[in-house]
C-alpha cells in the first residue's frame, strides 16, 4: 500500500483557498480520507480514526469542502456531524455505484478516491441518500428494538417447538404471546426439564415486547399525533402509522404520493430493450422491515378479518386474475396502494372514506 504522507501542515495551507472535494470511506475503527483540489489532483491521503473527537479535529479545520461518503452503520452520526461543521455532505448509495460495490480492487484507499472523483464529476452519479434527523433515528431505535426482541422470540418458539417434535411429543397449542411453561404440563418429564428455562425466557421475551408496546403508544399519542390520520385505514395499527412516519420523516419529499412505492421497493422493476418487456419482480430498494409491515397490513386487508372497502375489492379482484401466484402478488400490490394511501392521508389531513370509490362507480352506473 502506498506510504501516507505527512506533511498534512504543508498541504492545507496550500488547500486553505481552494474549493475541495472529499471521498471518506469509513470504516469501524478508522476511516480513510481523500483530499481532491479543483483540478482533480490528490492534495491529502490520510487515515483516521472513526470518533466525534478525531473527524471533528480534521474536518473542522479544512474550508467548506464537499464530502462524500457511503452509507453504513456510522453514516447517520458522521454526516450529521460534517453538516454540523459547515462542509455539504453527500451520502452515497454504494449498491448504486458500481464502481465502489463491484471493483475487483477493493481497498480503503481506492474507495476514498473513488468517492472523490465522482462527487467532482456529478454528485448523482453517487446517487446521494438523505438520512433522517438524530430524533427521528432515536425514535425509530425503540421499533427496530422492539423487532429485533419479537425476531429472538420467534426463533426460541421455533426452537422448542422442533424439539418437543422431534422428542415425539407437542407443546400445546397456543398463541405465541401466550407461550410459557405451563404449556409443556402434558409433555414427558425429561422434556419439561430440557424445555423449561427455553420457555421461561420466551414468557420473559414476550413481557419485554408488551413493554414496547406500551411505550410505542404513548410515543405516538404524544409526539406524532398524525398517527391518528394513517389509523384511519382498518389494518394499520400504531407500529405500521408510526414506522411509516419516522421512515419517511418528510412528506414533502416527495413529488407525488406514487413515489412511495418505489422508494420502498415496491415497484417492479423495468428492463425494456427493443421490442422486449421483461416482467420483473419488485425491486425490494428502500427500508426492509417497513415494507414486511407493510405486506402485513396487507395481509390483513385481503384476509379473513378484513373489512369490505375500496382497498379490499380491489385487492380480491387483482388476485382472481393474477393466476398461480395471484395472491402473492395481490399482496404486494395492495401493500404498493396502502403505501401511496398513507402518504396522501398525511399530506392532505383529509378524513377516509373506505367506500368512496365504490359510491361513485355505483353513482355513475345509475346515471
Amino acid at each position: 500500500m502506498k506510504k501516507v504522507s505527512t506533511a498534512i501542515a504543508k498541504s492545507s495551507k496550500k488547500i486553505a483557498h481552494q474549493k475541495l472535494t472529499v471521498g471518506l470511506d469509513l470504516g469501524d475503527r478508522n476511516s480513510w480520507y481523500c483530499v481532491l483540489d479543483e483540478a482533480g489532483h490528490i492534495q491529502v491521503e490520510q487515515r483516521v480514526r472513526t470518533t466525534a473527537q478525531a473527524l471533528g479535529e480534521v474536518f473542522g479545520a479544512m474550508p467548506r469542502s464537499r464530502i462524500a461518503l457511503e452509507i453504513g452503520t456510522h453514516s447517520p452520526w458522521i454526516s450529521r456531524l460534517l453538516s454540523a461543521l459547515g462542509h455539504e455532505v453527500i451520502v452515497a448509495n454504494a449498491r448504486k455505484v458500481r464502481l465502489i460495490g463491484e471493483s475487483r480492487k477493493k481497498d480503503d484507499r481506492l474507495d476514498a478516491q473513488t468517492l472523490a472523483r465522482l462527487a467532482r464529476i456529478d454528485p448523482e452519479l453517487l446517487y446521494p441518500v438523505k438520512h433522517r434527523s438524530a430524533q427521528a433515528q432515536a425514535d425509530l431505535m425503540m421499533i427496530r428494538a422492539r423487532a429485533g426482541l419479537v425476531r429472538a422470540r420467534t426463533g426460541l418458539v421455533n426452537t422448542a417447538r422442533g424439539l418437543a417434535k422431534s422428542y415425539g411429543e407437542r407443546l400445546r397449542a397456543c398463541n405465541v404471546r401466550n407461550l410459557n411453561a405451563e404449556k409443556a404440563e402434558s409433555l414427558s418429564p425429561e422434556l419439561q426439564a430440557a424445555l423449561e428455562p427455553l420457555l421461561n425466557a420466551i414468557e420473559s421475551l414476550s413481557g419485554r415486547i408488551v413493554e414496547y408496546n406500551e411505550r410505542i403508544e404513548q410515543l405516538a399519542r404524544e409526539r406524532y399525533p398524525q398517527t391518528a390520520l394513517l389509523k384511519q385505514i382498518k389494518g394499520v395499527g400504531t407500529l405500521i402509522a408510526l414506522t411509516f412516519l419516522l421512515t419517511l420523516e418528510d412528506p414533502h419529499r416527495f413529488g407525488k404520493s406514487r413515489d412511495v412505492g418505489c422508494y420502498l421497493g415496491l415497484q417492479p422493476g423495468r428492463r425494456n430493450s427493443g421490442q422486449s418487456e421483461s416482467q420483473m419482480h419488485i425491486s425490494k430498494e428502500g427500508d426492509p422491515y417497513l415494507r414486511t409491515l407493510l405486506v402485513q397490513g396487507a395481509q390483513h386487508i385481503l384476509g379473513p378479518f378484513g373489512i369490505d372497502c375500496d382497498l379490499r375489492r380491489w385487492g380480491l379482484k387483482l388476485a382472481e386474475r393474477g393466476g398461480r401466484n395471484g395472491k402473492k402478488r395481490a399482496i404486494v400490490a395492495t401493500a404498493r396502494k396502502l403505501a401511496v394511501l398513507l402518504h396522501h392521508l398525511w399530506v392532505s389531513g383529509e378524513v377516509y372514506d373506505s367506500m368512496h370509490n365504490s359510491r361513485r362507480t355505483t353513482v355513475a352506473a345509475a346515471a
